[in-house]
């Protein structure tokens, strides 16, 4: 007995551009549709996180469980501490990661996600504030809620109405204006933002300080008020810097002498054996805290069409140097 193969449908791209267009119009509409039901229930959602002494735990079934973790990631990335915790596991025991000092956001487009339901009289039982977030407002996960937040759509981008597409969109945009309101309401900025991503390139800005990456004691080029040319440019080619400091007897520094500085001075046609450190330096050159954030370097910088900047103490006295290709190796620029 011979199997005919199926025969694959026939690409249609006109049909494929005009679903994916229609996917966008629905899902944006969805999104904008909830903005008929916020209001006071989403405030007081609001409030409970922000007075939330354990952790908001987020709850959710197969795709709305997707959901959740990713609400949970911006929650805990913008300083509310969250967890998410799998509705089946927790009749197996999970459960008992939930405390009455928590509360519990449980997500479900029906509201009637089995492993959900059966757990709710549990949660209620512990004392948590349970918010539902769901499309169905007589669904039995809305009854047991504290605080409901609709996240209903009037139709799914499926073309079948099936497949979670525009709800899970919903549910999505709802969880992120929760979070954009619980930042701002903690007063979350730029820097707390920095603390909880140190790997990337925002937490390498913000977070990197200029004594972090400085060149410091023998591999700063410097030399005294009195020095000779000579001896300014062995210390400026031993330390590769480009540039030499030049300080005080208290090492405070006085000035600086760049490779421009140098072509500069030979261009014009400088007798330069004769000359000292001091007679040669650029005098009130360009400097930067050790403690300043390494962007702020960055800048000062290209600012001042500059490629290194030394670094000073509260007195002025020289501590360190940098150079842009410091601030690259560094991943600051």
């Amino acid at each position: 007995m011979k199997f005919q193969t199926p025969q694959e449908p026939a690409f249609d791209a006109d049909r494929a551009l005009s679903l994916a267009l229609d996917t966008l119009d629905i899902e944006a509409a969805a999104v904008l549709g909830l903005k008929r039901h916020l209001g006071a229930a989403f405030v007081k959602v609001v409030g409970l996180m922000l007075a939330v002494q354990g952790r908001v735990v987020v709850m959710g079934m197969g795709k709305s469980g997707h959901i959740g973790r990713k609400i949970v990631a911006t929650l805990a990335s913008t300083g509310t501490a969250a967890m998410f915790v799998h509705p089946a596991e927790a009749s197996h025991g999970d459960l008992g990661m939930i405390k009455p000092m928590d509360v519990v956001l449980a997500i479900s487009n029906s509201g009637e996600s089995d492993e959900l339901t059966a757990i709710l009289p549990m949660i209620k039982r512990l004392g948590a504030p349970l918010v539902a977030m769901t499309g169905n407002p007589e669904s039995t996960l809305a009854r047991y809620a504290d605080v409901f937040l609709h996240s209903g759509v009037e139709k799914e981008a499926c073309p079948l109405n099936l497949a979670p597409t525009a709800s899970t969109t919903a549910q999505l945009a709802l969880g992120d204006a929760l979070a954009v309101a619980l930042l701002d309401a903690r007063g979350f900025k730029v820097e707390d933002f920095a603390r909880s991503h140190p790997g990337g390139s925002l937490g390498r800005k913000l977070l990197t300080l200029v004594s972090d990456i400085m060149r410091s004691g023998d591999h700063v080029p410097r030399v005294s008020l009195q020095a000779s040319f000579s001896e300014l440019m062995r210390e400026m080619s031993a330390k590769g810097l480009g540039a030499a400091a030049v300080v005080d007897a208290a090492g405070v520094v006085q000035g600086i002498f760049t490779d421009g500085d140098l072509r500069r001075l030979i261009e014009k046609g400088a007798d330069l054996r004769s000359c000292t450190a001091e007679q040669v330096m650029h005098a009130n050159p360009s400097t930067i805290p050790r403690d300043a954030l390494a962007v702020d370097a960055a800048e000062l910088m290209e600012q001042r069409c500059i490629t290194s900047v030394l670094v000073v103490d509260q007195a002025g006295v020289l501590c360190g140097a940098l150079n842009s290709n410091d601030l690259m190796r560094a991943k600051v620029i």
